[in-house]
């Protein structure tokens, strides 16, 4: 198997089945399906200048699953979290989750990893502050953010 391509911007391996980064390219593509990657989760907004063109097509030809959440980055809603854990836990294989800074991403599995798989709060939260941290960032949707991963689901 190939070795993962770390490069890819802010790239995380969070298990052997789950890794994380921010935007992808078209080249990405086959890098992920050689590291074994058989689903992508793409939580960014089709509008935004770096998404991906036509990704669902790029990852059909490439054999991988492709799930499109578009969460609006000031607006993250639990009917994206809910679509999110559905489609993870639905997956078939390995599986990539991206956007377009690994923001949204790493909020997203802070709250899966607590609540649905019962990890500790301190590595929960660790594991997301390899991205970013929503209550210590200086960026406008920041405090949404902070609300977003104190919900809880349980």
């Amino acid at each position: 198997m190939a070795a993962d391509p770390d490069d890819i911007r802010a790239w995380q391996r969070l298990s052997d089945r789950i890794t994380t980064s921010g935007r992808l390219q078209a080249h990405d593509r086959a890098r992920l399906a050689a590291i074994g990657v058989r689903h992508v989760i793409n939580l960014a907004m089709p509008d935004h200048p770096g998404a991906l063109p036509d990704a669902a097509a790029r990852f059909s030809v490439a054999g991988v699953d492709y799930t499109h959440i578009p969460v609006p980055f000031d607006a993250p809603e639990e009917a994206h979290y809910d679509a999110f854990a559905r489609a993870l836990e639905s997956s078939r294989g390995p599986v990539h989750v991206h956007c377009i800074a690994n923001w949204r991403v790493s909020a997203f599995f802070y709250r899966w990893h607590r609540d649905a798989c019962g990890m500790p709060e301190g590595e929960a939260r660790a594991l997301m502050e390899r991205q970013w941290s929503p209550e210590t960032h200086d960026h406008p949707a920041a405090p949404v953010w902070a609300a977003f991963v104190r919900e809880r689901k349980g």
